[in-house]
């Protein structure tokens, strides 16, 4: 059992994960750690349902309140944000390590922003760790995702900030935060490439003659130039 279980977290492949998990499950079923190995197994490889069934049975077996970010996220993947946010708003989260109760703010932020509401998946994220200057070993994932939550509100310089702080917080490289900050960089390089030093609009004929005009784009009667598309 426990060499499946080795298995299940070396392989890469998360569908082979799975099977090895339920190897293991297949010879120790009444055993929380291994209903744990096979909930976070199936939640790697997208199988919602399987997960959420078996986090909830070792939630029952050890009484331990750490899957609870993992079962509200399946059930938001499920499209029952409802029963989601039940799990977030337990009363019982309040006894939690702090780190289980930012992991159910991050989630969500996330159902906020299903919703469609991205100033609230924002303020979901607004705890006081965001800014009291100390790091822990979960501040890249707080970072990063009130950068995403900012981003997706529009407010795209506040992100780049904040995907920089979640890459100089991530020193094991679990998130793509540098890359993230650098596409954002990028970005506004080539908005800015297309306006002149006076902000009026720049653009080419094709023959190698370049047309200035008075009106910044979105105006009417200008051609929308192609903008990038970020998360």
């Amino acid at each position: 059992m426990a060499r499946r279980l080795v298995a299940a977290d070396l392989a890469e492949d998360p569908e082979q994960a799975y099977e090895f998990a339920l190897a293991a499950r297949r010879l120790a079923a009444r055993v929380g750690v291994v209903r744990e190995a096979c909930g976070i197994a199936a939640y790697r490889a997208g199988r919602w349902a399987d997960a959420l069934t078996e986090l909830r049975t070792a939630r029952r077996l050890t009484g331990r309140g750490s899957y609870l970010p993992l079962m509200a996220d399946c059930e938001r993947a499920l499209g029952r944000p409802d029963r989601a946010l039940a799990l977030i708003n337990d009363p019982g989260v309040r006894d939690l390590e702090r780190e289980i109760q930012i992991e159910l703010r991050i989630v969500e932020s996330g159902i906020r922003r299903d919703e469609g509401r991205p100033a609230a998946a924002v303020v979901a994220l607004r705890v006081p760790e965001l800014t009291d200057g100390r790091l822990r070993r979960w501040s890249a994932r707080l970072f990063y995702a009130y950068a995403d939550a900012l981003l997706d509100a529009g407010r795209a310089e506040e992100a780049q900030e904040w995907f920089g702080r979640a890459a100089a917080a991530d020193t094991g490289e679990e998130t793509d935060a540098a890359e993230r900050f650098e596409d954002l960089d990028t970005a506004v390089f080539e908005d800015l490439a297309g306006l002149t030093s006076d902000g009026e609009s720049v653009t080419d004929d094709g023959d190698g003659v370049t047309a200035v005009g008075n009106d910044l784009p979105g105006e009417a009667g200008d051609e929308q130039p192609a903008r990038r598309e970020d998360q």
